[in-house]
């Protein structure tokens, strides 16, 4: 074990303050009940040529990230130096997302209104959230009357080939950009042109999610009635 992170020659010196943005997510997330335990993932771009990838590293608290619970990889998802830790199992999403040129961060949650939502519509691969004030939170919406579509993809313990599914959703000339993804019963995957951002789609999300599922149950139990 080290009490430093390990980085290469060709990593910024911004990997520090990298390090702290993410703690500072950790535990917001952990407060609000989407990183409970060990779940979740955080990253962000360090550099792009060559590329560096600050990552949370795997099996690690988010209630109390350490300055070394994390890992910097290359493009391949591979540590730039030796290490004791390892990459998140769930590296290759990131990486995806974090190829296109105007993401800078990625944040992976566990919230249970999402987790509900991912397997409520995963038959629709996917829901629309519409007519809500706080869609404006989302970088780019102008309106309540924004109309978000947020995609659901299976579950799978095949990372590789999960993140090929979401390179083909993103390289889609059809696809109209969002910020987010579903996976079914697992969690959320947001992402922003800075850790900032990320944590602000993030948050938005999350309110809404709770609100449509909330929504689902009121209808459930006391069906509206039109007089």
């Amino acid at each position: 074990m080290t009490d430093r992170l390990a980085v290469d020659d060709a990593t910024p010196p911004s990997v520090q303050a990298g390090v702290e943005a993410l703690r500072d997510v950790a535990a917001l997330f952990y407060q609000f009940g989407w990183s409970r335990g060990t779940s979740s993932n955080y990253s962000i771009v360090l550099g792009r040529e060559p590329f560096r990838l600050l990552l949370t590293a795997s099996g690690k608290d988010k209630r109390r990230l350490k300055p070394t619970d994390f890992v910097v990889v290359d493009a391949s998802g591979k540590p730039v130096a030796p290490t004791d830790e390892r990459p998140s199992a769930e590296t290759g999403l990131h990486l995806v997302l974090a190829a296109r040129s105007h993401v800078g961060s990625v944040l992976h949650t566990h919230s249970v209104w999402g987790t509900l939502l991912s397997d409520y519509y995963a038959p629709a691969g996917g829901f629309h959230i519409e007519g809500y004030e706080m869609l404006k939170g989302l970088t780019g919406v102008r309106s309540h009357e924004h109309r978000e579509w947020v995609p659901i993809f299976e579950n799978s313990q095949d990372i590789p080939a999960l993140a090929r599914q979401v390179g083909k959703l993103l390289a889609d000339p059809v696809y109209i950009p969002t910020y987010a993804f579903l996976i079914r019963g697992h969690g959320l995957y947001t992402w922003g042109r800075d850790v900032d951002q990320a944590r602000q789609h993030v948050e938005i999300l999350e309110f809404l999610f709770e609100v449509v599922a909330r929504r689902l149950t009121l209808h459930a139990a006391a069906p509206l009635v039109e007089s």
